[in-house]
């Protein structure tokens, strides 16, 4: 009887961060600043990785894994975001939306499983050096990389799969782009056996790999208290430090946004951009400023063009 009474939606419209149009357009170039800095940092990360054959390892290849995720994670929403800054109309259609919402979906679960694999590499590099090059064999990376995009964006489609959404309780998405929980707020029906789903969803993706890391980091710290050089264990860390610090920023930051969802629910577009831009911006220099193998790979590269 209710159902008859719906008007269904075929645009929605994104609030964004501010009514104010100079705000928005001196946002717009901020963000603008920042995505030519995600291009160009993560772009300078996997040319330097396919270009160096010193950097062909298993280690470098998921690092190109997680530059990949950073560049199309940002490009989902970013090119929107600009686009909308300039006009008063910032709507957007339900198909779009909802195609935006799966592939951050989709890319945000890749990098959860990423990073817990790329944990498992230093682990096994670290405690069992001479085992390496046979159990992170390619055969094994590549299998590994199968498993986790192929399981990725089964897991992201699988919600709209037990429930179709349609929308009939407002249109306006007090958001910067298409956020799933900002998204279910305006969905009708009952949501109890997707919102049931996604909370076991949530429960595997976050936290299971959250768990493996941090377990993974204890064996590995086990490992280097038995290095007696002091140069060792610092020479052995030095090479977990960015992986460790780019797995505190991000799960720091959607551990806040998607286990605090009803406490935070008014900031939900302000602590998404910290985990969907900032992490993505910081990323490559982390991994570049703190890693000698590639600050040196990539000197070889400018002196090589510079003689031609």
């Amino acid at each position: 009887m209710e159902s008859g009474n719906r008007t269904f939606l075929t645009e929605l419209i994104l609030v964004g961060l501010t009514e104010n149009l100079k705000a928005r357009i001196s946002l717009s170039f901020l963000f603008l600043f920042l995505y030519i800095v995600i291009i160009l940092g993560n772009g300078f990360l996997i040319f330097t990785v396919i270009v160096s054959p010193q950097l062909h390892t298993p280690m470098y290849y998921f690092l190109c894994n997680l530059s990949f995720i950073d560049l199309f994670f940002t490009s989902c929403s970013l090119p929107k975001f600009f686009s909308d800054s300039f006009t008063n109309r910032r709507k957007i259609s339900v198909t779009g939306c909802l195609t935006q919402m799966n592939l951050v979906l989709f890319l945000g679960i890749t990098e959860c499983m990423l990073l817990a694999v790329m944990a498992y590499d230093r682990y096994i590099a670290i405690c069992s050096p001479l085992r390496y090059t046979l159990i992170m064999s390619w055969r094994v990376c590549n299998r590994i990389s199968v498993i986790m995009w192929g399981g990725s964006f089964i897991l992201s489609f699988i919600p709209i799969i037990i429930k179709p959404l349609v929308f009939c309780k407002g249109n306006t998405l007090n958001h910067v782009g298409c956020e799933i929980l900002v998204v279910l707020e305006l969905a009708c029906g009952d949501l109890s056996t997707l919102k049931t789903f996604m909370f076991f969803q949530s429960f595997f993706i976050l936290l299971s790999p959250l768990v493996f890391i941090v377990v993974t980091y204890i064996c590995i710290i086990a490992s280097l208290l038995h290095i007696s050089s002091a140069n060792g264990r610092s020479k052995a860390f030095s090479t977990c430090a960015s992986h460790l610090t780019v797995v505190i920023m991000f799960y720091g930051t959607s551990l806040t946004m998607y286990t605090g969802q009803a406490r935070f629910s008014s900031s939900l577009k302000y602590i998404s951009l910290a985990y969907g831009v900032l992490t993505p911006t910081l990323n490559p220099f982390i991994y570049s400023l703190r890693n000698n193998e590639v600050k040196g790979a990539f000197k070889k590269i400018l002196t090589k063009y510079s003689v031609k």
